[in-house]
C-alpha cells in the first residue's frame, strides 16, 4: 500500500493561459426609455452581455462590434469604453485568466437573431430589468455604470 498523498487539483504553472475578449452593452432608446440587449446561454439559464474573443490583428472595439453582431444580429457603433473585467475559468486541466473589455455601443440597425451555435435567446430589456436579469456580478457592475451614465444630464442619447 502506498502512503503517498493525493495529487493536487491545482494545475502546474504551464497549464495556465491568458485570453482576451471584448463585448458590449448595445443600447437603444424606445418610447423614451433605454433598452439594452442581453443574450441567454446555458440552455437559456444565464443572461449576459454579448462578448467573444479578440482575433489576431483586431482591435478590442472592432471585436466588440463584431461579437455583438454575431451573437445578436444587431449592428452598432462604439460610443465609449466602459471597463475591463477579468476572471479565471477552467477548460479541462487548463486554468484561463480571461480579460474582457466592455464598450457602450449605440444600436444602428438589425433584428434580434440569436447566434445558432452559441446563444439560446436574445432580447431587448429595459436597463433596470437587464440589471436584475444579468447572471454575473461583474456584468451587473457594467450595467450599473451604464445606468449612471444615462442618469447624467450631460450624456445624450
Amino acid at each position: 500500500m502506498s502512503s503517498s498523498s493525493p495529487k493536487s487539483n491545482t494545475p502546474p504553472e504551464n497549464d495556465r493561459r491568458i485570453a482576451y475578449s471584448a463585448g458590449g452593452v448595445i443600447y437603444r432608446a424606445s418610447d423614451g426609455q433605454v433598452e439594452v440587449a442581453l443574450i441567454a446561454t446555458n440552455g437559456g439559464q444565464r443572461w449576459g452581455l454579448p462578448k467573444g474573443h479578440v482575433r489576431r490583428g483586431e482591435t478590442a472595439e472592432a471585436a466588440a462590434v463584431r461579437e455583438i453582431a454575431e451573437e445578436t444580429g444587431l449592428s452598432g457603433e462604439v460610443d465609449r469604453w466602459l471597463a475591463t473585467i477579468d476572471y479565471w475559468f477552467r477548460a479541462g486541466p487548463t486554468r484561463i485568466h480571461k480579460y474582457v473589455d466592455f464598450f457602450l455601443v449605440r444600436y444602428l440597425d438589425g433584428t434580434l437573431v440569436p447566434q445558432q451555435a452559441e446563444v439560446d435567446d436574445v432580447r431587448w430589456f429595459a436597463l433596470d430589468e437587464a440589471f436584475s436579469l444579468a447572471s454575473f456580478e461583474r456584468e451587473r457592475d457594467i450595467l450599473q455604470q451604464v445606468r449612471q451614465l444615462f442618469d447624467d444630464p450631460s450624456f445624450s442619447l
